[in-house]
């Protein structure tokens, strides 16, 4: 299964699913973005990334890595790019990683080098594998005991997962995202299968033809806006301005679609980054 574009969309749907996987309120969610960060220079970026917004009252950077193949160097490389991205942004408050991994054989035998670390509260090892036999009413939960199920389990799992998400009432912009992530993990489990089947064998087909999901599918696709126009104005900031601080984007990030199409028109007139932080300031 491709897990790196699944996690990925899981935690971009509900940054709230990793504060339950550590036992913390989903609350906290609202002080980050999640996101992916270019380390200029060099040649890798960074995908999991819990940013801290400028307003939130913890300013910890998390980072987040799901690792699902045996790999005696992930350590290495691991904390090698969070040493890096701490030299390139030596200014970030503080820190904390999460790994998540399936089982535990998956995780590297070797990693006397980094026990100080993984022995600190400040790494936290998560193992899906613990998840697997637990009753919870989590959306989040539910999704992580999904991606461990073998195919025999997989296909009532979901079901009873799309039937707790309706019974939640998330009839929000999340709905549709959720589902599609639950129809996306259930295809990777029977590659065989087409999709039309596989939306049937989920009992996906009519819901997705009620009201509620057709509006719920359309402020998602306003959000989707949103994110099309901040993609834009940051790509135009960085060409005036240069490379944009993380803090700045998770920010900009935060506007709504009129506040960031006015920036968008008031960044002709920038000439350097403190232009752009007196603006979010004046426009909070």
């Amino acid at each position: 299964m491709k897990t790196d574009s699944i996690f990925y969309t899981i935690f971009k749907t509900d940054p709230g699913i990793l504060f339950e996987l550590l036992g913390q309120p989903s609350t906290l969610a609202t002080g980050y973005e999640f996101r992916s960060v270019e380390i200029k220079q060099l040649a890798f970026r960074i995908d999991g990334l819990f940013l801290p917004r400028l307003d939130a009252p913890d300013q910890t950077v998390i980072f987040l890595e799901n690792q699902f193949q045996p790999d005696p160097e992930f350590y290495h490389r691991f904390f090698g790019e969070i040493i890096t991205y701490l030299k390139q942004y030596p200014s970030t408050a503080d820190w904390q990683a999460v790994v998540i991994f399936p089982e535990r054989k998956i995780e590297p035998d070797d990693a006397h080098l980094y026990r100080a670390l993984l022995n600190s509260d400040q790494v936290y090892r998560l193992y899906l594998e613990d998840l697997a036999d637990v009753t919870t009413d989590s959306i989040g939960i539910g999704l992580m005991q999904l991606i461990i199920a073998d195919s025999v389990e997989a296909a009532s799992k979901a079901r009873s997962l799309l039937s707790r998400a309706k019974a939640q009432g998330r009839t929000d912009p999340q709905m549709p995202a959720i589902m599609e992530l639950i129809e996306t993990i259930v295809i990777y489990k029977f590659p065989q299968l087409e999709r039309a089947e596989i939306e049937r064998m989920l009992g996906l087909s009519d819901l997705k033809e009620t009201k509620v999901y057709q509006e719920a599918v359309q402020e998602g696709q306003q959000k989707g806006r949103l994110e099309e126009s901040q993609s834009l104005v940051l790509r135009q900031l960085t060409r005036r301005l240069g490379e944009i601080p993380p803090e700045l984007r998770s920010q900009i990030e935060g506007l709504s679609l009129e506040q960031t199409e006015a920036l968008g028109e008031a960044l002709l007139d920038f000439t350097e980054q403190g232009d752009l932080v007196e603006w979010l300031e004046g426009n909070r």
